[in-house]
């Protein structure tokens, strides 16, 4: 039974940057569909917004490893 919580922490914490790059690439779209001359501004934007909400499992997958699967 040890490490199953730690498990669904794991899980939790994957819907919050999973939730975070659909909202973040879904105003990407929207923007480009709007404005098109703007895609090479709103792209670069996009991909730092993508690295740092996918950086968040990261952090908290080795926290996982560290803390819960001792």
């Amino acid at each position: 039974m040890e490490g199953s919580i730690a498990t669904v922490g794991l899980g939790l914490a994957a819907i919050g940057p999973a939730i975070a790059v659909g909202l973040i690439f879904a105003a990407y779209v929207t923007g480009v569909a709007r404005q098109p001359e703007a895609q090479s501004r709103l792209q670069g934007i996009a991909i730092f917004g993508f690295v740092l909400a996918e950086q968040f499992f990261i952090i908290s997958l080795a926290l996982a490893f560290v803390f819960g699967y001792n």
